[in-house]
Protein backbone atom coordinates (compact mmCIF):
# COMPACT_ATOMS: atom_id res chain seq x y z
CA UNK A 1 0.00 0.00 0.00
CA UNK A 2 1.44 3.37 -1.06
CA UNK A 3 0.05 6.75 -0.14
CA UNK A 4 1.33 9.97 -1.67
CA UNK A 5 2.32 12.78 0.68
CA UNK A 6 3.05 16.34 -0.42
CA UNK A 7 5.56 18.05 1.85
CA UNK A 8 4.18 21.48 2.63
CA UNK A 9 6.39 24.40 3.49
CA UNK A 10 5.76 25.81 6.96
CA UNK A 11 4.45 29.40 6.87
CA UNK A 12 6.97 30.51 9.44
CA UNK A 13 10.35 29.03 10.09
CA UNK A 14 12.75 30.47 12.59
CA UNK A 15 15.79 29.64 10.57
CA UNK A 16 14.37 31.28 7.45
CA UNK A 17 13.79 34.50 9.37
CA UNK A 18 17.25 34.44 10.95
CA UNK A 19 18.91 34.04 7.56
CA UNK A 20 17.07 36.92 5.90
CA UNK A 21 18.18 40.53 5.51
CA UNK A 22 14.61 41.85 5.56
CA UNK A 23 13.11 40.56 8.82
CA UNK A 24 15.04 42.60 11.40
CA UNK A 25 14.98 45.80 9.25
CA UNK A 26 11.24 45.33 8.84
CA UNK A 27 10.76 45.08 12.60
CA UNK A 28 12.80 48.25 13.10
CA UNK A 29 10.79 49.96 10.38
CA UNK A 30 7.53 49.12 12.13
CA UNK A 31 8.99 50.32 15.43
CA UNK A 32 10.15 53.62 13.92
CA UNK A 33 6.73 54.27 12.40
CA UNK A 34 5.24 53.75 15.85
CA UNK A 35 7.83 56.14 17.31
CA UNK A 36 6.95 58.77 14.71
CA UNK A 37 3.25 58.39 15.47
CA UNK A 38 3.99 59.01 19.15
CA UNK A 39 6.28 62.02 18.63
CA UNK A 40 3.94 63.51 16.01
CA UNK A 41 0.98 63.26 18.39
CA UNK A 42 3.09 64.91 21.08
CA UNK A 43 4.11 67.67 18.66
CA UNK A 44 0.47 68.33 17.79
CA UNK A 45 -0.42 68.58 21.46
CA UNK A 46 2.46 71.02 22.08
CA UNK A 47 1.44 73.10 19.02
CA UNK A 48 -2.29 73.24 19.86
CA UNK A 49 -1.68 74.02 23.52
CA UNK A 50 0.97 76.63 22.76
CA UNK A 51 3.47 74.96 25.10
CA UNK A 52 6.99 76.41 25.07
CA UNK A 53 9.68 73.81 24.71
CA UNK A 54 13.27 74.11 25.97
CA UNK A 55 15.57 76.21 23.81
CA UNK A 56 17.61 73.23 22.62
CA UNK A 57 14.47 71.72 21.02
CA UNK A 58 12.93 74.85 19.48
CA UNK A 59 13.11 75.35 15.70
CA UNK A 60 11.53 78.65 14.72
CA UNK A 61 11.67 78.25 10.93
CA UNK A 62 9.75 75.65 8.91
CA UNK A 63 12.15 76.16 6.01
CA UNK A 64 15.08 75.50 8.31
CA UNK A 65 13.48 72.28 9.54
CA UNK A 66 12.85 71.16 5.93
CA UNK A 67 16.44 71.87 4.96
CA UNK A 68 17.76 70.02 8.00
CA UNK A 69 15.58 66.96 7.45
CA UNK A 70 16.31 66.86 3.71
CA UNK A 71 20.03 66.86 4.45
CA UNK A 72 19.64 64.15 7.10
CA UNK A 73 17.58 61.90 4.80
CA UNK A 74 20.02 62.34 1.90
CA UNK A 75 23.04 61.62 4.09
CA UNK A 76 21.49 58.57 5.72
CA UNK A 77 20.44 56.98 2.43
CA UNK A 78 23.92 57.59 1.01
CA UNK A 79 25.59 55.89 3.97
CA UNK A 80 23.04 53.09 3.72
CA UNK A 81 24.21 52.46 0.17
CA UNK A 82 27.80 52.28 1.40
CA UNK A 83 26.85 49.86 4.17
CA UNK A 84 24.97 47.67 1.71
CA UNK A 85 27.93 47.71 -0.69
CA UNK A 86 30.32 46.72 2.08
CA UNK A 87 28.00 43.87 3.03
CA UNK A 88 27.87 42.59 -0.54
CA UNK A 89 31.68 42.76 -0.82
CA UNK A 90 32.05 40.86 2.47
CA UNK A 91 29.61 38.18 1.26
CA UNK A 92 31.49 37.87 -2.03
CA UNK A 93 34.83 37.45 -0.26
CA UNK A 94 33.30 34.93 2.13
CA UNK A 95 31.89 32.91 -0.75
CA UNK A 96 35.27 32.77 -2.48
CA UNK A 97 37.37 32.06 0.59
CA UNK A 98 35.12 29.91 2.78
CA UNK A 99 32.69 28.36 0.28
CA UNK A 100 29.12 29.23 -0.70
CA UNK A 101 27.62 27.37 2.26
CA UNK A 102 29.27 29.87 4.62
CA UNK A 103 27.11 32.69 3.23
CA UNK A 104 24.20 31.72 5.48
CA UNK A 105 26.40 32.31 8.54
CA UNK A 106 27.11 35.86 7.36
CA UNK A 107 23.56 36.65 6.28
CA UNK A 108 22.16 35.50 9.63
CA UNK A 109 24.56 37.82 11.52
CA UNK A 110 22.44 40.03 13.78
CA UNK A 111 24.91 42.93 13.78
CA UNK A 112 24.65 43.36 10.01
CA UNK A 113 20.86 43.13 10.10
CA UNK A 114 20.60 45.70 12.89
CA UNK A 115 22.91 48.12 11.07
CA UNK A 116 20.91 47.96 7.85
CA UNK A 117 17.67 48.26 9.80
CA UNK A 118 18.88 51.28 11.78
CA UNK A 119 19.75 53.27 8.66
CA UNK A 120 16.52 52.34 6.88
CA UNK A 121 14.47 53.25 9.94
CA UNK A 122 16.21 56.64 10.34
CA UNK A 123 15.66 57.46 6.67
CA UNK A 124 11.95 56.63 6.88
CA UNK A 125 11.57 58.60 10.10
CA UNK A 126 13.21 61.66 8.52
CA UNK A 127 10.93 61.46 5.47
CA UNK A 128 7.81 61.11 7.62
CA UNK A 129 8.87 64.07 9.76
CA UNK A 130 9.65 66.13 6.65
CA UNK A 131 6.18 65.45 5.27
CA UNK A 132 4.50 66.54 8.49
CA UNK A 133 5.85 70.12 8.39
CA UNK A 134 3.32 72.81 7.47
CA UNK A 135 -0.29 73.70 8.09
CA UNK A 136 -1.73 74.06 11.53
CA UNK A 137 -4.67 75.91 13.07
CA UNK A 138 -2.62 78.86 14.34
CA UNK A 139 -0.89 81.70 12.52
CA UNK A 140 2.48 80.02 13.15
CA UNK A 141 3.41 77.22 10.72
CA UNK A 142 3.40 73.81 12.36
CA UNK A 143 6.92 72.47 12.91
CA UNK A 144 7.22 69.04 14.61
CA UNK A 145 10.03 70.17 16.88
CA UNK A 146 10.17 67.04 19.03
CA UNK A 147 10.19 64.80 15.94
CA UNK A 148 13.02 66.81 14.39
CA UNK A 149 15.03 66.51 17.60
CA UNK A 150 14.45 62.76 17.68
CA UNK A 151 15.62 62.56 14.04
CA UNK A 152 18.86 64.27 15.03
CA UNK A 153 19.28 61.79 17.89
CA UNK A 154 18.69 58.89 15.50
CA UNK A 155 21.39 60.18 13.17
CA UNK A 156 23.81 60.24 16.10
CA UNK A 157 22.86 56.62 16.85
CA UNK A 158 23.51 55.80 13.18
CA UNK A 159 27.01 57.22 13.45
CA UNK A 160 27.69 54.90 16.37
CA UNK A 161 26.18 52.00 14.41
CA UNK A 162 28.45 52.77 11.46
CA UNK A 163 31.53 52.67 13.68
CA UNK A 164 30.33 49.40 15.17
CA UNK A 165 29.57 47.95 11.72
CA UNK A 166 33.05 48.71 10.36
CA UNK A 167 34.62 47.07 13.41
CA UNK A 168 32.20 44.14 13.32
CA UNK A 169 32.52 43.32 9.63
CA UNK A 170 36.31 43.50 9.90
CA UNK A 171 36.27 40.85 12.62
CA UNK A 172 33.52 38.83 10.96
CA UNK A 173 35.48 37.99 7.82
CA UNK A 174 38.62 36.85 9.65
CA UNK A 175 39.19 33.12 9.38
CA UNK A 176 39.66 32.40 13.11
CA UNK A 177 36.38 34.19 13.87
CA UNK A 178 34.56 32.28 11.14
CA UNK A 179 35.89 28.93 12.33
CA UNK A 180 35.19 29.73 15.98
CA UNK A 181 31.65 30.79 15.10
CA UNK A 182 30.97 27.51 13.31
CA UNK A 183 32.48 25.56 16.22
CA UNK A 184 30.24 27.47 18.63
CA UNK A 185 27.24 26.58 16.48
CA UNK A 186 28.33 22.93 16.55
CA UNK A 187 28.58 23.04 20.35
CA UNK A 188 25.08 24.50 20.58
CA UNK A 189 23.70 21.81 18.26
CA UNK A 190 25.36 19.10 20.34
CA UNK A 191 23.82 20.49 23.53
CA UNK A 192 20.38 20.49 21.93
CA UNK A 193 20.53 17.07 20.29
CA UNK A 194 22.71 14.94 22.57
CA UNK A 195 21.90 14.87 26.32
CA UNK A 196 24.51 14.34 28.98
CA UNK A 197 25.15 10.73 29.97
CA UNK A 198 23.23 9.52 33.00
CA UNK A 199 20.38 11.99 32.51
CA UNK A 200 17.20 10.01 33.04
CA UNK A 201 14.55 10.39 30.40
CA UNK A 202 11.07 9.03 31.03
CA UNK A 203 10.37 8.47 27.36
CA UNK A 204 13.05 5.76 27.28
CA UNK A 205 11.46 3.76 30.10
CA UNK A 206 8.05 3.13 28.59
CA UNK A 207 5.85 0.15 27.95
CA UNK A 208 4.08 -1.20 24.89
CA UNK A 209 5.23 -3.35 21.98
CA UNK A 210 8.92 -4.04 21.65
CA UNK A 211 10.99 -2.31 19.01
CA UNK A 212 11.68 -5.60 17.25
CA UNK A 213 7.97 -6.37 16.98
CA UNK A 214 7.13 -2.89 15.71
CA UNK A 215 9.88 -2.98 13.06
CA UNK A 216 8.68 -6.39 11.87
CA UNK A 217 5.09 -5.17 11.56
CA UNK A 218 6.14 -1.96 9.83
CA UNK A 219 8.24 -3.90 7.35
CA UNK A 220 5.54 -6.49 6.61
CA UNK A 221 2.31 -4.50 6.87
CA UNK A 222 3.23 -0.81 7.02
CA UNK A 223 1.79 1.69 4.54
CA UNK A 224 4.48 3.62 2.68
CA UNK A 225 4.12 7.39 2.53
CA UNK A 226 5.78 8.73 -0.60
CA UNK A 227 7.23 12.23 -0.91
CA UNK A 228 6.21 14.29 -3.91
CA UNK A 229 8.82 17.02 -3.53
CA UNK A 230 12.61 16.89 -3.37
CA UNK A 231 14.82 18.81 -0.97
CA UNK A 232 16.84 18.66 2.22
CA UNK A 233 14.98 17.67 5.35
CA UNK A 234 15.55 20.63 7.68
CA UNK A 235 13.34 19.95 10.68
CA UNK A 236 11.01 17.29 12.08
CA UNK A 237 8.42 18.21 14.72
CA UNK A 238 8.60 15.01 16.76
CA UNK A 239 6.49 16.11 19.75
CA UNK A 240 3.48 17.16 17.70
CA UNK A 241 3.79 14.08 15.49
CA UNK A 242 3.79 11.78 18.53
CA UNK A 243 0.57 13.38 19.79
CA UNK A 244 -1.22 12.87 16.48
CA UNK A 245 0.05 9.31 16.02
CA UNK A 246 -0.95 8.40 19.58
CA UNK A 247 -4.45 9.71 18.97
CA UNK A 248 -4.88 7.26 16.08
CA UNK A 249 -3.15 4.35 17.83
CA UNK A 250 -0.49 4.11 15.14
CA UNK A 251 3.30 3.86 14.82
CA UNK A 252 5.37 5.82 12.28
CA UNK A 253 8.84 4.94 11.05
CA UNK A 254 10.70 7.90 9.54
CA UNK A 255 13.16 6.89 6.84
CA UNK A 256 15.15 10.14 6.80
CA UNK A 257 16.88 12.26 9.41
CA UNK A 258 17.32 16.05 9.20
CA UNK A 259 20.17 16.72 6.80
CA UNK A 260 19.24 13.91 4.41
CA UNK A 261 18.08 14.68 0.89
CA UNK A 262 14.54 13.57 0.11
CA UNK A 263 13.85 12.49 -3.45
CA UNK A 264 10.42 12.81 -4.99
CA UNK A 265 8.72 9.45 -5.49
CA UNK A 266 10.70 7.57 -2.83
CA UNK A 267 9.21 6.52 0.53
CA UNK A 268 9.38 9.11 3.28
CA UNK A 269 7.83 7.09 6.13
CA UNK A 270 5.94 3.90 6.98
CA UNK A 271 2.72 3.83 9.02
CA UNK A 272 1.29 0.89 10.95
CA UNK A 273 -1.51 -0.10 11.01
CA UNK A 274 -2.14 0.76 7.35
CA UNK A 275 -5.68 1.92 8.13
CA UNK A 276 -4.25 4.90 10.06
CA UNK A 277 -2.12 6.17 7.17
CA UNK A 278 -4.69 8.59 5.75
CA UNK A 279 -5.38 10.07 9.20
CA UNK A 280 -1.67 10.51 9.97
CA UNK A 281 -0.81 12.07 6.59
CA UNK A 282 -1.60 15.70 7.58
CA UNK A 283 0.54 15.38 10.72
CA UNK A 284 3.47 14.04 8.70
CA UNK A 285 3.13 16.94 6.27
CA UNK A 286 3.17 19.52 9.07
CA UNK A 287 5.99 17.81 10.96
CA UNK A 288 8.43 17.73 8.03
CA UNK A 289 10.03 20.93 6.80
CA UNK A 290 12.18 20.72 3.68
CA UNK A 291 14.18 23.30 1.77
CA UNK A 292 16.99 23.83 -0.73
CA UNK A 293 19.73 23.68 1.90
CA UNK A 294 20.60 22.07 5.22
CA UNK A 295 20.15 23.73 8.60
CA UNK A 296 21.84 23.20 11.94
CA UNK A 297 18.85 22.86 14.33
CA UNK A 298 18.58 19.06 14.16
CA UNK A 299 21.63 18.31 12.02
CA UNK A 300 24.89 18.59 13.95
CA UNK A 301 26.75 16.94 11.07
CA UNK A 302 26.11 20.07 9.00
CA UNK A 303 28.41 22.11 11.26
CA UNK A 304 31.03 19.36 10.99
CA UNK A 305 30.76 19.52 7.21
CA UNK A 306 31.24 23.29 7.27
CA UNK A 307 34.50 22.98 9.20
CA UNK A 308 35.63 20.18 6.89
CA UNK A 309 34.86 22.31 3.83
CA UNK A 310 37.06 25.15 5.09
CA UNK A 311 39.84 22.68 5.91
CA UNK A 312 39.92 20.97 2.51
CA UNK A 313 39.73 24.34 0.73
CA UNK A 314 42.74 25.45 2.76
CA UNK A 315 44.60 22.27 1.80
CA UNK A 316 43.90 22.65 -1.92
CA UNK A 317 46.93 23.56 -4.10
CA UNK A 318 45.24 26.82 -5.11
CA UNK A 319 45.05 28.06 -1.50
CA UNK A 320 47.76 26.10 0.35
CA UNK A 321 46.88 27.47 3.79
CA UNK A 322 47.94 24.71 6.14
CA UNK A 323 47.45 26.69 9.36
CA UNK A 324 43.77 27.27 8.61
CA UNK A 325 43.34 23.53 8.10
CA UNK A 326 45.06 22.85 11.42
CA UNK A 327 42.69 25.24 13.18
CA UNK A 328 39.69 23.41 11.69
CA UNK A 329 41.14 20.06 12.79
CA UNK A 330 41.48 21.33 16.37
CA UNK A 331 37.85 22.45 16.50
CA UNK A 332 36.64 19.23 14.87
CA UNK A 333 38.44 17.23 17.57
CA UNK A 334 36.89 19.44 20.24
CA UNK A 335 33.40 18.79 18.88
CA UNK A 336 34.00 15.04 18.71
CA UNK A 337 35.25 15.07 22.32
CA UNK A 338 31.94 16.57 23.40
CA UNK A 339 29.93 14.13 21.28
CA UNK A 340 31.89 11.19 22.70
CA UNK A 341 30.89 11.99 26.27
CA UNK A 342 27.22 12.53 25.41
CA UNK A 343 24.36 10.06 25.19
CA UNK A 344 23.41 9.49 21.57
CA UNK A 345 19.60 9.33 21.15
CA UNK A 346 18.14 5.95 20.20
CA UNK A 347 15.75 7.46 17.66
CA UNK A 348 12.64 6.35 19.58
CA UNK A 349 9.92 8.83 20.51
CA UNK A 350 7.30 7.64 22.98
CA UNK A 351 3.91 8.87 24.11
CA UNK A 352 2.98 9.72 27.69
CA UNK A 353 2.25 6.08 28.49
CA UNK A 354 5.69 5.03 27.27
CA UNK A 355 4.64 3.29 24.06
CA UNK A 356 6.83 3.80 20.99
CA UNK A 357 5.05 6.02 18.47
CA UNK A 358 7.76 7.44 16.17
CA UNK A 359 10.91 5.64 15.06
CA UNK A 360 13.66 7.49 13.21
CA UNK A 361 17.24 6.77 12.24
CA UNK A 362 19.43 7.20 15.32
CA UNK A 363 22.49 9.45 14.93
CA UNK A 364 25.59 7.39 14.15
CA UNK A 365 28.84 8.02 16.03
CA UNK A 366 30.76 6.34 13.22
CA UNK A 367 29.16 8.63 10.64
CA UNK A 368 30.10 11.75 12.57
CA UNK A 369 33.71 10.64 13.08
CA UNK A 370 34.10 9.68 9.44
CA UNK A 371 32.59 12.95 8.24
CA UNK A 372 35.04 14.85 10.42
CA UNK A 373 38.18 12.97 9.36
CA UNK A 374 37.80 11.23 6.00
CA UNK A 375 37.93 14.20 3.62
CA UNK A 376 40.56 16.07 5.62
CA UNK A 377 42.70 12.94 5.83
CA UNK A 378 42.41 12.38 2.10
CA UNK A 379 43.14 16.01 1.23
CA UNK A 380 46.15 16.15 3.56
CA UNK A 381 47.73 12.85 2.58
CA UNK A 382 51.49 13.17 2.47
CA UNK A 383 51.46 16.38 4.58
CA UNK A 384 53.35 15.77 7.82
CA UNK A 385 51.83 18.68 9.77
CA UNK A 386 48.27 17.71 8.87
CA UNK A 387 48.78 14.03 9.69
CA UNK A 388 50.36 14.88 13.05
CA UNK A 389 47.51 17.24 13.97
CA UNK A 390 44.89 14.70 12.95
CA UNK A 391 46.49 12.09 15.19
CA UNK A 392 46.81 14.57 18.06
CA UNK A 393 43.12 15.33 17.74
CA UNK A 394 42.27 11.63 17.68
CA UNK A 395 44.29 11.15 20.87
CA UNK A 396 42.09 13.73 22.60
CA UNK A 397 38.91 12.14 21.31
CA UNK A 398 40.05 8.64 22.34
CA UNK A 399 40.52 9.97 25.87
CA UNK A 400 36.80 10.89 25.86
CA UNK A 401 35.57 7.64 24.25
CA UNK A 402 33.06 5.80 26.43
CA UNK A 403 33.32 2.23 25.15
CA UNK A 404 35.25 -0.14 22.91
CA UNK A 405 32.89 0.50 19.99
CA UNK A 406 33.77 4.18 19.91
CA UNK A 407 37.46 3.45 20.36
CA UNK A 408 37.42 0.98 17.45
CA UNK A 409 35.95 3.68 15.17
CA UNK A 410 38.68 6.12 16.23
CA UNK A 411 41.45 3.52 15.93
CA UNK A 412 40.33 2.83 12.36
CA UNK A 413 40.92 6.49 11.47
CA UNK A 414 44.32 6.46 13.16
CA UNK A 415 45.30 3.33 11.26
CA UNK A 416 44.31 4.87 7.91
CA UNK A 417 46.30 8.01 8.67
CA UNK A 418 49.35 5.93 9.56
CA UNK A 419 49.07 3.78 6.44
CA UNK A 420 48.87 6.92 4.29
CA UNK A 421 51.96 8.35 5.97
CA UNK A 422 53.93 5.11 5.54
CA UNK A 423 53.31 5.20 1.79
CA UNK A 424 53.84 8.91 1.14
CA UNK A 425 56.33 10.33 3.68
CA UNK A 426 59.95 9.39 3.02
CA UNK A 427 61.82 11.34 5.68
CA UNK A 428 62.50 8.96 8.61
CA UNK A 429 62.42 11.69 11.29
CA UNK A 430 59.04 12.97 10.12
CA UNK A 431 57.76 9.43 10.02
CA UNK A 432 58.99 8.71 13.54
CA UNK A 433 57.29 11.86 14.85
CA UNK A 434 54.05 10.74 13.24
CA UNK A 435 54.41 7.24 14.71
CA UNK A 436 54.75 8.83 18.15
CA UNK A 437 51.43 10.62 17.67
CA UNK A 438 49.92 7.41 16.35
CA UNK A 439 50.95 5.51 19.47
CA UNK A 440 49.49 8.25 21.65
CA UNK A 441 46.24 8.10 19.68
CA UNK A 442 46.02 4.36 20.19
CA UNK A 443 46.68 4.83 23.92
CA UNK A 444 44.49 7.92 24.31
CA UNK A 445 47.33 10.01 25.74
CA UNK A 446 46.81 13.74 25.25
CA UNK A 447 47.26 15.26 28.69
CA UNK A 448 50.24 17.44 27.78
CA UNK A 449 50.99 19.49 24.67
CA UNK A 450 53.76 18.25 22.46
CA UNK A 451 57.03 20.17 22.83
CA UNK A 452 58.03 22.58 20.10
CA UNK A 453 60.89 21.43 17.89
CA UNK A 454 64.28 23.06 18.54
CA UNK A 455 65.10 26.17 16.53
Amino acid sequence: MRTVLTLRVSPWRREALRTSLWFVPSLLLIAIIGLFAATYALDLHVYDAGITLPAWIQLESADGARTLLSGLAAGVITVLGVVFSVTIVALTLASQQFGPRMLRNFVRDLGTQLTLGAFVATFVYSILTLGSIGGGSRSVTFVPQISVTVALALVFVNVLMLIYFIHHITLLIQLPAVISSIASTLATAIDLQFPARGRSRAENLGTGRTLTELLARLDAEGAEVVATTSGYLQYVGHARLVEIVERHGAVVQLIYRPGHFITRGLPLARVWPPSAADAVLPALARAHITGPHRTIEQDAVFAIDQLVEIAIRALSPAVNDTFTALTCIDWLADGLCTISERELPDGLHRDRAGAIRVIELAPSYERMVNRAYDKVRQAGVGMTAVSMRLLEGLARVVAYAQDDTQRAILYRQADMIMRGCDSTIADPEDLEAIRGRYRDARDGRSAKPYPAPPA
